[in-house]
């Protein structure tokens, strides 16, 4: 006789499978400035996903039928390492990816001043390391401390995060095994912070009036403590980058009153 499957408990007395509540998000670090040879990077680890974002740009966009005489292009590649899943993935590109990219880099083309740089082009590079659910908000997430750290001027940076429902319950940043159970719905999420326009809004599945409501609330929530964190890394690395500069012209004076 064949067993019964187990229904699995998403949310149990207010808890998750992960020990979580359900307005609470995975742990969330982002540094800045990781790759000496990008124009501005960033390395991102949130719960179990690990991110790096690189940016290049603006410059001269080739070949130059592509130019546009009255603003930059945004070119976003979202890109999912070979190793970054269970079952090792095909190295090209698949139709998931092309449809991240394209909706991620629209999203950051909100933000950038785009008109200030005709006929360039502004490459953005997102590699996903490790994945656990919520990898396309993870990214943005990234990219756009990648900006900020590049130096591009941008009307505000962009906060990001998954919210959903599993178990019957609306929960804000599904990890995989909420994403993958019977009832799930995943919708990610991401804003400019400052005004709380909204610039990618995706949903897999259904959800009724009252839980839609539910959930943009949460979600909104959720991308103000995503703001919070990109903010106090931008913060942290220019402090740096000030304290290292101070150093130095320390040292140019100290080497200029020995030489006299």
């Amino acid at each position: 006789m064949a067993k019964k499957e187990e229904k699995i408990e998403y949310v149990k007395n207010g808890k998750r499978l992960d020990g979580r509540k359900v307005d609470e998000s995975r742990s969330l670090k982002i540094e800045a400035g990781i790759l000496n040879r990008a124009d501005g990077s960033a390395y991102l680890e949130w719960g179990q996903n690990k991110v790096i974002a690189a940016v290049y740009g603006p410059r001269e966009a080739l070949p130059k039928h592509i130019q546009n005489p009255y603003k930059a292009l945004v070119n976003y590649q979202y890109r999912m390492a070979t190793f970054s899943v269970p079952d090792r993935k095909n190295p090209r590109p698949a139709r998931r990816e092309i449809e991240i990219s394209k909706v991620c880099g629209e999203a950051l083309e909100k933000v950038i001043f785009v008109e200030k740089f005709p006929n360039t082009t502004i490459d953005i590079f997102v590699e996903i390391l490790d994945s656990n659910a919520g990898t396309r908000v993870a990214g943005l997430t990234a990219a756009s401390i990648a900006l900020a750290d590049a130096g591009i001027p941008m009307r505000d940076l962009v906060a990001a995060i998954g919210v959903g429902k599993a178990g019957g319950e609306i929960i804000l940043d599904l990890n995989k095994e909420e994403e993958d159970a019977p009832d799930a719905v995943d919708i990610p999420l991401a804003i400019m912070p400052r005004t709380e326009e909204i610039v990618l809004l995706q949903m897999d599945g259904l959800l009724t009036k009252e839980e839609w409501k539910k959930a943009l609330k949460l979600g909104l929530k959720g991308c103000r403590q995503v703001y919070e964190i990109q903010r106090a890394t931008l913060r942290k690395q220019y402090e740096a980058a000030e304290k290292e500069a101070k150093v130095g012209e320390k040292g140019e004076r100290e080497k200029g009153e020995k030489v006299k």
